[in-house]
């Protein structure tokens, strides 16, 4: 249990944030290395609601069928939200030949062949936050999992454990925030799907409105109207917006809504206003609050689908089915069951998340007071209250529509009521200390004031977020852009952004550092480099310029070759830069100021990349004038050894601005110290030299003491945990009497006598034991 945990702890913690984006092909989903047939392989896609994680594994059941990924004899696919919900009792062989394909005859001899290779066998769990709930996670209990009969969420626990079926492929789908690592104790692969770029958006339109008389004015339309156009990343986003589109244009409207929430009302209105009567009306209006109050109901047991509800009436189920909030679907007959029984899902995970809001909206008995409960964004890091996390937004949308007329024709609500709610909403934003709030919170709250479209929040906001904004490894999207771009403008102060490791898109990042309140800005290195190629591709020389003059590259780690490359990107494309920002500005020199105030580089790519990491960036070392702070000390050690050394050594006389050089922990001996201490002088600024734990000897020590008379402005150097005797321990003291500027030497080491050390320190009391 508690490696479990453990491990746990150590998935979270490693953030996929900070990967790089790249195209996978299908048929390298299932590509691991080193891996062993022998083990059961688990393979997470993640993906926000709404991203194509269905789509997905629908697609690799169809490639299997037309031949690819043969290295699978069988492949099983189950949606997590329908299998959990007939509570009945299944042995693997029912949930595999019964429930799933059920063949007409020979089962027995199939169920024993896939037993007996596993490695040929693909299951694929689709939705994996379907099969569990908010609080537990049961471990396989039976003795003969194969044979017993267990529960749905016990046979694939079993799977996990590797208990049942060991050595096959299992690929499961979750949301980037479902606790799916908590449950699964090794990952052999995780895939996260990230939507549709700006330019698949674009094709994604145009094809939906292929051959249709208003197509090129459909485009225009979704363009013009920018934060519609940023949700259409989510492929399920992009689909209802065009529905939306489509339906505006037929009946000769020029213009979209302008937030999320006002596209559902007119979604809902659009699907039950055209076809009511009077009559009718008055139902509809009581069917939609009984089928809000499902999503509601559903959403805080983290379900979407369901057999039955106390409140669903046939009316209420036919009102849902008729207008597409439901889609139907059955449950597989089992051996020991008469007629196939069938159930229903929500058609969306927003269309729940928006009735789940309308409920919130429309529900008599939550009182207003209690409304702020269900807001995500409280200043303490609690967690959010419901499984429907884009409720917040809806909900405060919806608050400042109450005398829209598509909203009052689908409610008989109290307006008072209403009113009363919206002043608490108010109160509450009021109060909240905004600058208090951790990242994601705040992008939260941005949503839900922009939904809001109220100036007087929006500038409340604006007016109270603090002037350095860090997003450092939280995820932002096309949406999150845009929103916190419309409100950065709104304010008279002036920011600094942290958005490394965020995964923003190049048009975002283009938005934010354009804008004239962003003093500064920190980025991936790598995309920010791609921003200036496209910027100076585009001649776009004036943004070019400010991009450069606000880009902050200071302190910079590097701890993949992937940075070590961008680095090099950087100073490859320095004079190409400077050639093009000089023409347009008509100044005679330039430089960019990031690579001139770079002062502190760290390097931690570790043993295995380390001396090759470290050869590359020597390269380009000379480049960087004002680094005054070498680390080179990691917790892996890169082990540069004296290869690293004598190449670092080699360029110390460009390097006249450094002050601490941290060569700790990287192999280095006495060949390696020789080579520094020749060079050693160039370093006019050196204070601090740090050698600790590396395996130099006495000849290393021997021409370190000769150089440090003549390095007047070092003051530290530290060589304990070496290899150094007594007699280099000797010549290192000797040498410090003509050093009277240096102040502390640290020199410990396991092989010196203790009395021999104690006898120096009492000769000269600036070394350390």
């Amino acid at each position: 249990k508690n490696s479990v945990k453990a491990m746990e702890k150590e998935l979270v913690t490693c953030s996929l944030r900070g990967k790089e984006n790249a195209a996978l092909k299908r048929t390298q989903i299932f590509q691991i290395p080193g891996s062993k047939d022998l083990e059961t392989k688990v393979i997470v896609v993640l993906g926000k609601a709404g991203m194509g994680k269905s789509i997905l594994v629908q697609k690799i059941c169809q490639d299997w069928s037309n031949g690819e990924f043969s290295q699978f004899e069988f492949v099983f696919w189950f949606d997590c939200k329908q299998i959990s919900l007939p509570e009945k009792r299944y042995s693997l062989k029912d949930l595999l030949l019964d429930f799933f394909v059920k063949p007409q005859e020979g089962s027995k001899e199939i169920f024993e062949y896939i037993l007996q290779n596993p490695a040929k066998v693909l299951l694929v769990f689709d939705g994996f936050e379907g099969l569990h709930d908010h609080e537990n996670f049961p471990r396989c209990s039976a003795r003969q999992p194969e044979k017993d009969l267990c529960s749905i969420k016990d046979l694939l626990s079993g799977l996990i454990q590797k208990k049942i079926l060991n050595g096959c492929t299992l690929l499961l789908t979750a949301r980037p925030k479902d606790k799916v690592y908590q449950y699964v104790s090794k990952v052999d692969k995780t895939i996260e799907i990230v939507g549709f770029s700006p330019q698949q958006r674009e094709l994604y339109i145009t094809k939906y409105f292929e051959g249709l008389p208003y197509s090129d004015n459909a485009l225009k339309l979704i363009k013009e109207c920018e934060y519609l156009f940023s949700h259409c990343y989510s492929p399920a986003m992009c689909r209802f917006v065009c529905f939306l589109c489509e339906t505006i244009l037929e009946m000769g409207d020029k213009s979209l809504p302008s937030t999320l929430t006002t596209v559902f009302l007119k979604l809902v209105q659009q699907k039950i206003i055209p076809m009511q009567t009077d009559v009718t009306a008055m139902q509809n209006q009581e069917s939609l609050a009984v089928l809000a109050h499902i999503a509601w109901y559903l959403g805080e047991k983290h379900q979407s689908a369901m057999k039955s509800h106390p409140l669903h009436s046939k009316e209420v189920k036919e009102f849902a089915l008729k207008y597409g909030f439901f889609l139907p679907f059955a449950f597989p007959r089992h051996s020991d069951s008469g007629e196939d029984k069938f159930g229903s899902t929500f058609s969306d995970f927003v269309v729940q998340n928006f009735l789940g809001a309308l409920h919130l909206m429309l529900a008599e008995e939550i009182k207003d007071k209690s409304l702020t409960k269900y807001l995500s964004f409280p200043s303490k890091k609690k967690k959010p209250y419901n499984w429907l996390d884009l409720v917040p937004r809806f909900l405060a949308g919806l608050l400042f529509l109450q005398d829209d007329p598509y909203f009052c024709s689908l409610s008989n609500k109290d307006v008072k009521q209403s009113t009363k709610k919206q002043k608490t909403f108010l109160k509450y934003i009021r109060k909240l200390q905004i600058n208090e709030l951790c990242p994601e919170r705040l992008l939260e709250l941005l949503h839900c004031i922009y939904e809001t479209q109220s100036n007087y929040l929006l500038q409340h906001v604006a007016l109270r977020l603090k002037p350095d904004l860090s997003f450092l490894g939280v995820f932002l999207t096309p949406p999150d852009v845009h929103v916190l771009r419309s409100i950065l403008k709104m304010s008279r102060k002036e920011f600094s952004l942290d958005l490394r490791n965020s995964s923003i898109d190049m048009q975002g990042l283009k938005d934010l550092v354009g804008l004239k309140n962003v003093a500064s800005f920190r980025a991936s290195l790598g995309d920010t480099v791609r921003l200036w190629k496209s910027l100076e591709q585009a001649k776009d020389y004036e943004l070019l310029r400010t991009s450069t003059e606000k880009f902050v590259l200071d302190p910079f780690k590097a701890k993949t070759m992937k940075d070590i490359s961008d680095l090099s990107d950087l100073v490859e494309m320095k004079e190409k830069m400077i050639n093009s920002v000089q023409d347009a500005s008509g100044c005679s020199s330039y430089e960019i100021p990031a690579i001139k105030n770079l002062r502190k580089l760290e390097f931690a790519l570790g043993p295995v990349c380390g001396l090759q990491g470290f050869l590359k960036l020597v390269e380009i070392l000379a480049a960087f004038p004002s680094i005054q702070h070498l680390d080179l000390d990691a917790l892996s050690e890169n082990g540069i050894g004296d290869e690293g050394a004598k190449s670092l050594s080699e360029v110390f006389p460009t390097l006249k601005s450094l002050e601490t050089l941290n060569l700790s922990q990287n192999k280095i001996t006495d060949v390696g110290a020789e080579k520094l201490a020749t060079a050693l002088p160039f370093l006019t600024s050196l204070k601090t030299l740090s050698l600790y734990n590396n395996s130099i000897c006495d000849f290393g020590a021997e021409n370190l003491a000769k150089v440090l008379p003549v390095m007047t402005s070092l003051r530290v150097l530290d060589v304990q945990y070496n290899k150094i005797t007594g007699a280099g321990a000797q010549q290192l003291t000797d040498s410090l009497r003509k050093c009277p500027h240096i102040k502390n030497l640290v020199m410990w080491n396991p092989i010196i006598p203790y009395g021999v050390l104690e006898h120096l320190q009492q000769l000269d009391s600036r070394i350390s034991v």
